[in-house]
């Protein structure tokens, strides 16, 4: 007897193809996908025609376990994770204590296989003094380099320290692309001699453009220098597709996230601080620049940087309230609303969202709707319509940016390794 058998869905093929088939998975693997498959399953999902996908791969989440599970932990994250069709996640080192050494590592992994409803990967935080961590941990997707916006021992922007840490090993680096100097210059004569709380918007003023394509530039000539494997996270102005239009190793990949091809400066208005983040969102205009990185390939993939606060903590006068907004369990339902405006193609999502983060961090036999892959899947409801609303929200941060939005593309259910985690 087989796992599960999945009828009568419209399978979704690389090439944004989506015959009807049954899909039957056993052992964690798709096995077979036919027509019509005659079978004995434990499980049976009738798919009533609905667009069957492979399951996304957000490769950026701050899931906040350990040290900040008020926010977010492993389960609700992971939960959260498969609410949006998302079927593997790789988490970043910022937590209290940060996951810098193979004893913190070892932690997060024996909780997520205790706790996660998801497939999971976890990155390893730079500091300037754990170069050998660093290269040893194992298992590691990559080495995760703050070069602005963090504190305490993850920050490393001195140039020593970086190039110490891109001229030694193999392994991916993946940065988070501000320039610490430009921030602290910025901060002194923006938030000088306030009387007041400043609106929530001179955020994206003190992160400016520069900012974020000075460390861009930086990060990208050490790749170059060292022929080092480099990955740019969360990528949001469009001076940064320029400039890696022009100039992008084989060596080189980046991202961006829902939060810069959907959000604008505008949104502070009605939102204030639930759209701050870093790096920040942009002016109107900027998305579109971001939106032709993607359609031409200068951006490689979409992730979420999913970063949940409270509201009670997003709610403090600025700076002191945090940056980041939760977001893993709308990218897809966002990016198959903009499929339906036609923003892009159902070939495109799927490489933006599924099989590219696969590619991008070699996760073996994920990203595909094929046979032998493994049968992480989700089924979306691309007929109906409906909003985002806060109270249904699975993150423990019970809150959305896009709240209120109408979106399509809702999954009905998520499947991993073949066993339906939602429905």
């Amino acid at each position: 007897m087989f796992d599960l058998l999945i009828r009568n869905a419209q399978v979704a093929q690389a090439d944004g193809r989506t015959p009807p088939a049954d899909v039957l998975c056993h052992a964690g693997r798709i096995e077979r996908i036919a027509p019509s498959i005659d079978a004995e399953a434990r499980e049976t999902v009738e798919a009533g025609g609905h667009l069957l996908l492979p399951g996304v791969i957000d490769p950026q989440v701050h899931f906040r376990e350990p040290g900040a599970t008020h926010k977010e932990d492993l389960a609700s994250g992971s939960r959260a994770a498969v609410r949006g069709g998302v079927t593997s996640f790789l988490e970043m080192p910022n937590c209290r204590p940060p996951t810098t050494n193979q004893e913190q590592l070892d932690w997060k992994l024996a909780q997520a296989a205790q706790t996660a409803v998801a497939n999971y990967g976890f990155f390893i935080g730079a500091t300037k003094d754990n170069l050998d961590a660093l290269n040893s941990v194992q298992p590691a997707c990559g080495i995760k380099i703050f070069m602005g916006a963090s504190t305490g021992d993850l920050l490393v922007d001195q140039q020593s320290d970086l190039e110490r840490i891109f001229a030694n090993g193999e392994r991916l680096i993946a940065v988070h692309a501000e320039d610490e100097a430009r921030i602290n210059e910025r901060t002194a004569a923006l938030l000088n001699d306030l009387t007041q709380p400043p609106p929530y918007e001179i955020h994206s003023q003190i992160r400016d453009t520069q900012t974020a394509l000075i460390a861009t530039g930086r990060a990208l000539e050490l790749s170059k220098k060292y022929g080092r494997r480099l990955h740019i996270l969360h990528l949001s102005t469009g001076e940064e597709v320029d400039y890696l239009r022009n100039d992008k190793p084989a060596q080189v990949t980046c991202e961006v996230i829902p939060n810069h091809l959907f959000l604008n400066t505008h949104d502070y208005a009605q939102l204030g601080s639930r759209v701050q983040m870093n790096p920040p969102i942009r002016e109107p205009g900027n998305a579109e620049r971001l939106w032709a990185g993607l359609h031409e390939g200068t951006i490689d993939i979409i992730a979420t940087d999913h970063a949940p606060h409270t509201l009670e903590e997003k709610d403090q006068p600025y700076p002191k309230s945090p940056a980041g907004m939760p977001g893993v369990e709308t990218s897809l339902p966002l990016m198959l609303t903009a499929l339906q405006k036609g923003q892009c193609t159902l070939a495109q999502v799927l490489a933006w969202m599924c099989s590219g983060p696969a590619e991008v961090y070699g996760i073996a036999n994920k990203g595909q709707l094929m046979e032998g892959y493994d049968a992480d899947l989700t089924l979306v409801d691309m007929t109906a319509t409906r909003p985002v609303r806060n109270e249904e929200i699975f993150s423990r941060a019970g809150w959305s940016p896009f709240a209120g939005r109408q979106l399509t593309g809702w999954p009905l259910y998520t499947i991993v390794g073949g066993r339906v985690v939602f429905d």
